[in-house]
């Protein structure tokens, strides 16, 4: 419950501002398609680790909260492999995405290193209400 509180007063920081055009966002029910499809995109959680610890998008790399320097710079590093015209889905969902602290910083990082084609997830409330509410598909990280 403390986590929750926490995270709640770090979204209430953030700008409604969004960066990104209206057609680099995908909606939850077209990624679950685009998951499905022969080229699926990379999907990158930039939230904090007790949310993609808990659950997360099948496959999904974690990169860690991106108002944080080092989760833009495990963004980077996972980022730096790919090829610059690679499809790149990120998503944060810790609360209503015009609030969130995470997905502005991790975009803006992706556009400055050259990716032409990134989406961010249209989480308009949160991940559990937008996507793991609507039984769309999870996975929980395995414990080794």
């Amino acid at each position: 419950m403390l986590s929750v509180l926490l995270l709640s007063g770090l979204c209430l920081s953030q700008e409604s501002s969004a960066p990104w055009r209206q057609s680099e966002l995908i909606e939850p029910s077209a990624l679950v398609k685009a998951l499905e499809s022969k080229t699926p995109p990379y999907v990158i959680c930039v939230a904090f680790p007790l949310l993609y610890h808990g659950k997360h998008i099948p496959r999904a790399i974690f990169a860690g909260p991106g108002y944080k320097p080092e989760g833009i710079a495990s963004l980077k590093a996972a980022a730096s492999a790919l090829p610059k015209d690679e499809n790149i889905v990120i998503y944060c969902g810790c609360c209503p995405m015009e609030k969130c602290p995470n997905v502005r910083p991790a975009y803006a990082a992706l556009k400055q290193m050259g990716f032409t084609k990134v989406r961010v997830l249209d989480v308009p409330t949160s991940m559990h209400a937008d996507w793991y509410s609507r039984g769309y598909p999870s996975e929980t990280e395995e414990k080794k």
